[in-house]
């Protein structure tokens, strides 16, 4: 990674991070406005600290944690530092991914299934980015009407660690079950992931 996308990485501009816009409001409407703030204000000081000590990353990689990971990780940790109960710590968390984050990603799926032949794009585009990706490592098959995913390692599970919130990655395997788990042309099942302690995360795809 260059030195100025480092410099960009590790700057104060978390604003220009997408998801930051989506949490403060979450934070205003669980909170109120003053606290809500406040608790913003905090979380983002937190991301920049992640950002800051987040190393030996490729720049795709890097740029994913930025906009996707590591802005969940560090409102769980402000949340943590919070005199709340674990319990409402995770329930706040849950109330975030799922019903702001999943959601969202469910509604935007379900609209794709609009599209003609959707199960034969979704899944070859699927399939071609986890092929390619350096977010996962896995292993595919697939046959004429299913396909398999096998997940070894994965970027969100290895960021929660790092971080000491490995509980939380929980939550990033919830929001998959929220996304595929009501689709009308896909099915999807799972046996175990690597946020739950298994030793991998084996999706299934099949076509309705």
């Amino acid at each position: 990674m260059s030195k100025n996308k480092m410099i960009i990485y590790g700057g104060i501009i978390t604003m220009n991070i997408k998801q930051q816009k989506q949490i403060k409001t979450f934070l205003i409407e669980e909170f109120g406005v003053d606290n809500g703030k406040e608790l913003f204000n905090k979380q983002e000081i937190m991301l920049n600290k992640l950002i800051k000590n987040t190393k030996n990353k490729s720049e795709n990689q890097m740029k994913t944690l930025v906009q996707t990971i590591l802005p969940r990780i560090a409102l769980y940790k402000i949340l943590s530092e919070e005199d709340f109960s674990e319990e409402n710590i995770y329930q706040y968390m849950r109330k975030y991914m799922i019903d702001k984050v999943a959601e969202k990603k469910y509604s935007s799926t379900a609209k794709m299934e609009l599209v003609p032949g959707f199960y034969t794009i979704y899944s070859k585009i699927f399939l071609k980015i986890m092929r390619t990706t350096d977010l996962q490592e896995s292993e595919q098959n697939e046959g004429k009407n299913y396909y398999n995913i096998t997940i070894k390692k994965c970027l969100w599970h290895t960021a929660c660690v790092e971080n000491s919130c490995a509980n939380l990655c929980r939550l990033f395997c919830d929001v998959d079950d929220v996304t595929y788990g009501g689709l009308k042309k896909i099915g999807f099942t799972r046996t175990k992931t690597l946020g739950y302690g298994g030793d991998c995360c084996d999706f299934h795809f099949y076509k309705k």
